[in-house]
Parts: C-alpha cells; sequence; structure tokens
C-alpha cells in the first residue's frame, strides 16, 4: 500500500509539472513586424528590443513588408504589433478628405478609437514627429535667413531671396502638395525655381539640395527622412496644417495587450522620446551611414536607460 501511494504521488508531481510547462509554453509570443522602409525598421527594432527587454516573449518580424501586407497581418492576428502612422488612419476608413488629420490630437484620438472598434487594435503612445510631405531648405539658408517656418520662406521669396526646390512631378502637381503649400502661404514658385526629377524619392532630392545640383537650395522631403540632419537640411514648418499630420504609435492587438499589459508601460517612455530630430537622427544613422537597424535601436534603448 505504501509502495502503490508512492508511486501515486510520482505520478501526481510529475502531471503537476508537466501542467507547470504546458502553461509557461502556452504562453502566446508577441510577434513584432514593421514596415520595410528605414523609418519602419528602426521603429519594429526599438518594440522588438525593448519588449525583450522587459521580460516580454517576442518574434522579430520586422520589416515584413508593405503597409497592406502588414496591416492585414495585424488584423488576421499573424503578427501581434507594429509601429503605424495615425494619418493613415484617413485611408484606412475612407475619410481623407476630413480635416481633423491635420490636426495630431484629433487624428490619434479618431484611428485610436475607429481601429478599436472595428479590429480590436489598440493605438499607444505615439511618437511628438510628424512623417509627412515637407518643404526643407540647407541648413546654412536657413541659418543665413531665419527660415524656420513656411511663413519664413514666404517672406524671404517675396523678398526676391534666390530659392530653387527640387521635388517629384507627383509633388508638384499634386493639388494636396507644392499647390496646396502655395495657396495656403501666399507665395509662387516659377519654373525657373523649381528642378521636376523623374522618380523623384526622397533620396533623390535631398542629394541635389544637399550637392547644389543646378542651384538647388531646398527639396521635398518627408519629415523624418533620415537624410535631413545628415546633410544639414531643415524641415519649414508647416504652421498652417496644410498637410496631414503621420505621427508613428505602436498598434498592438487587444488580446496581446490583455495577455501582456506591461506592453503599454514598456513603450510609452521610448515613444514619448522619439521627437523629430531623434528620429532623422536616427534614420541617418541606418541611411546614410549605413548602421544596422537594430544596432541603432539598441544603442538609443541603452541611452535612455530602457
Amino acid at each position: 500500500m505504501s509502495l502503490l501511494a508512492n508511486q501515486l504521488g510520482r505520478v501526481l508531481s510529475l502531471l503537476a509539472l508537466w501542467g507547470v510547462l504546458g502553461a509557461a509554453q502556452a504562453q502566446p509570443t508577441v510577434v513584432v513586424a514593421s514596415k520595410i522602409d528605414t523609418e519602419g525598421a528602426v521603429l519594429g527594432q526599438l518594440i522588438f528590443q525593448a519588449l525583450k527587454r522587459g521580460g516580454v516573449p517576442v518574434e522579430d518580424r520586422t520589416q515584413l513588408g508593405a503597409t497592406n501586407i502588414v496591416r492585414s497581418a495585424l488584423i488576421a492576428g499573424e503578427v501581434g504589433i507594429y509601429p503605424e502612422y495615425t494619418g493613415n488612419g484617413a485611408f484606412f476608413f475612407d475619410s481623407a478628405d476630413s480635416s481633423l488629420w491635420k490636426d495630431a490630437e484629433q487624428g490619434y484620438a479618431k484611428v485610436k478609437q475607429l481601429d478599436l472598434a472595428a479590429n480590436q487594435l489598440v493605438w499607444l503612445q505615439p511618437a511628438n514627429a510628424n512623417n509627412t510631405w515637407a518643404m526643407s531648405v540647407r541648413g546654412d539658408l536657413a541659418r543665413a535667413h531665419g527660415l524656420q517656418t513656411l511663413d519664413d520662406l514666404a517672406r524671404y521669396l517675396a523678398g526676391g531671396g534666390a530659392f530653387k526646390f527640387a521635388a517629384s512631378a507627383e509633388f508638384v502637381e499634386s493639388p494636396t502638395a507644392l499647390p496646396a503649400f502655395q495657396q495656403a502661404y501666399g507665395f509662387t514658385l516659377t519654373s525657373e525655381q523649381l528642378l521636376i526629377l523623374a522618380g523623384g524619392n526622397t533620396a533623390t532630392t535631398i542629394r541635389a539640395a544637399s550637392l547644389q545640383t543646378n542651384g538647388v537650395n531646398a527639396a521635398m522631403t518627408y519629415g523624418t527622412d533620415g537624410g535631413l540632419s545628415a546633410l544639414d537640411l531643415l524641415v519649414l514648418e508647416d504652421t498652417r496644417g496644410v498637410q496631414p499630420v503621420y505621427q508613428p504609435a505602436p498598434v498592438v492587438r487587444a488580446d496581446v495587450l490583455e495577455a501582456y499589459p506591461q506592453i503599454a508601460g514598456i513603450l510609452q517612455p521610448i515613444f514619448a522620446a522619439l521627437d523629430l530630430q531623434t528620429l532623422q537622427r536616427l534614420n541617418g544613422e541606418v541611411a546614410v551611414q549605413g548602421a544596422e537597424p537594430a544596432q541603432v535601436a539598441a544603442a538609443f534603448l541603452d541611452s535612455l536607460g530602457q
């Protein structure tokens, strides 16, 4: 009887151990994804490494693909979290004509509300940076003439200041881009003041301004382009809110956040520290200096004591 009791006790102990191990193995791994571009890689690595350091089991799927691929994977549950831009809510929810996307707080509140109701997705703390279409000028020009905003540019142009702007045909022709800036700030660029580049991605326009190609001293950019600070270009502030606001923020599935509620607290101080100049610098370390996104993210987290 004693032998039987001992054996039974041993079996029960093993079953209890297997139960504990099974419960540990059942803890879901959080798949961290991002878009395929430089900033997506940097932000994705910040999320992945911060969660890993915070004790959340994670899988690295950063640089997964374009917006539609990553967002579809998130909604389907194949991905648990990735960085997205508030302004894209205008396209996710077919409301691009609404002016609320030009206000940072309103746009964030709206996409947060809509995505939770429609898809059970939670938008966390956004960065204080705007990765939208912008007009940027060479640093030496900005310093010499006190250019910080697009109002300053309008004043400079009205005074006959030398100006040549590199841009894509899309930027020059789209009613929501250069024509919208000109209307809002009261200036008009002549054909002699424009250098329209084939393809015209921002790496090309930034390079033209940096090298002063054909007299270029300003360029079409995105607000957080990596080449800006590295090549001494300054984004002129859009004080009149011509462009929609694209603040990057982590978007997480509600069920993932329920399983790991500490995720919000881990990521909040990191995204709060990502202002425009900081994101430009981090992106520049990858795009211009050739550093790996994982290396850049690790160094930034170390600097925050994360």
